[in-house]
């Protein structure tokens, strides 16, 4: 599970840059989204790992992929779990596992994302006072660190594709090398020592089965720090895709690091396989850093972000987080009992009518003690963008997050008056063309 970009969530709408015009004239500069129609976009659900669970997880989970129409799925291989006392020698239990879902899957015709992380204690490069605590029979600190020798993860995911390549629809090369709190990735040099596991990995892969995807990432930070600096370390070249996770902005985080990636000559597509909402509230407020929202605003916000991917061809898998909900998470679309949840009824219409119209904003005017208070809603994902006109004279501009339930609330200056003016707001990803418009 990630969590990361952190915006506030607050009740109110959030206004993260104000600027107001008194100025005849205004050059309004928008960066929508939306390109072009795609229909190839790959949707899939995360589901955790294999191994270690119950024997009847998969015959329990796949029909339930199979019951949403997803292509692919997206579980974790612990290299800790397979291959755990030594080189060459992979544990027969979690191998058994393993093996028993990839048949299962590809029965069901469902693909499969294999995220490979956590090194096991004798390949970790942990210091030697939290190896020493290193148990192969169990995960804990040292399963964080890379390995000191990326051979030995490439020799690994080799043998991966060697033997699952077919069933695959990519191999995800570690989890979250930029998150902060090290649970995945942890140790000095991040991009360094991620870039030389990359390098190594790529075409040990390719030679053991030429067919299989490889991902680089999985990024949490849009900023694009952290891909610039595994762009310096020589990671192009080495992966067939991105892989981003991008829980809050999630349409603006995937905007900003494309950008990037253009910036850099690098055309490679966004694999977004993390991201998703909460069904926590009214019974929290904060769950993994991430606002709790009603099961209708998940299922409100699957079907339009989804949506939305549908048409932007730089992405080319979305796979929502998660399945199910666990006992401390509500991000499932099905609950822990396995009753379906608003979300799973919203997912399963996306997938089965991908060109479905994109949700647009609403607005609503009134006058309260000499402001226009302009109120609504808006589809979720990106910043959203309020413009008051006098005329055709744009007088006024805000830039602000919707809150939690996509509300927004936001209070005109005094100097416009309350009379002759006509607003209008978008969301920054649709652009104007989308946009609700009202006068007073």
């Amino acid at each position: 599970m990630t969590a990361r970009l952190r915006w506030p969530a607050g009740t109110g709408a959030i206004l993260v840059g104000l600027l107001v015009w008194l100025l005849s004239t205004l050059a309004p500069a928008h960066a929508a989204g939306v390109q072009r129609p795609s229909s190839d976009l790959l949707i899939g659900v995360n589901i955790g790992s294999p191994i270690g669970g119950s024997p009847t997880r998969a015959d329990r989970d796949l029909p339930q992929l199979q019951a949403l129409g997803a292509k692919i799925m997206r579980v974790e291989v612990p290299w800790s779990a397979l291959e755990p006392r030594q080189p060459g020698q992979i544990d027969p239990g979690a191998l058994a596992s393993t093996d028993r879902l990839m048949n299962e899957a590809a029965s069901a015709g469902i693909r499969v994302i294999m995220l490979v992380q956590s090194t096991p204690c004798w390949a970790s490069s942990a210091p030697a006072a939290v190896l020493r605590r290193c148990n192969p029979s169990r995960g804990g600190q040292a399963n964080a660190w890379p390995p000191r020798q990326p051979a030995a993860f490439a020799a690994f995911v080799a043998y991966l594709a060697g033997r699952y390549g077919h069933e695959l629809a990519a191999i995800e090369i570690w989890n979250e090398p930029d998150q902060a709190n090290e649970r995945y990735f942890a140790g000095p040099n991040k991009a360094a020592r991620y870039a030389a596991i990359l390098r190594a990995a790529y075409p040990a892969i390719k030679q053991a089965d030429p067919e299989t995807q490889v991902l680089a990432g999985a990024i949490v930070g849009s900023s694009g720090a952290f891909l610039r600096a595994l762009y310096a370390a020589g990671i192009k070249g080495y992966y067939d895709g991105l892989a981003v996770h991008y829980y809050t902005l999630t349409l603006g985080s995937l905007r900003a690091i494309h950008e990037v990636q253009l910036a850099n000559g690098d055309d490679t597509p966004l694999w977004l396989d993390e991201f998703g909402w909460t069904s926590c509230w009214p019974h929290a407020k904060l769950q993994e850093e991430q606002p709790c929202v009603t099961p209708q605003v998940q299922a409100a916000n699957i079907t339009s972000v989804f949506h939305a991917l549908q048409r932007t061809p730089y992405v080319a898998a979305a796979v929502l987080y998660k399945l199910r909900d666990s006992s401390n998470e509500d991000f499932g679309v099905l609950s822990t009992n396995g009753r379906r949840k608003p979300a799973f009824v919203a997912l399963a219409r996306v997938i089965a009518d991908p060109a479905a119209r994109e949700a647009r904003p609403a607005l609503r005017l009134r006058v309260r003690r000499r402001h226009v208070i302009a109120s609504g809603s808006g589809p979720v994902g990106d910043f959203m963008e309020l413009e008051a006109l006098q005329g055709n004279v744009p007088r006024y501009r805000a830039f602000f997050i919707l809150n939690r339930f996509n509300d927004y609330s936001i209070r005109l200056p005094a100097q416009l008056g309350t009379s002759g003016l006509t607003v209008r707001v978008f969301q920054y990803w649709q652009g104007p063309r989308a946009a609700a418009q009202r006068s007073i």
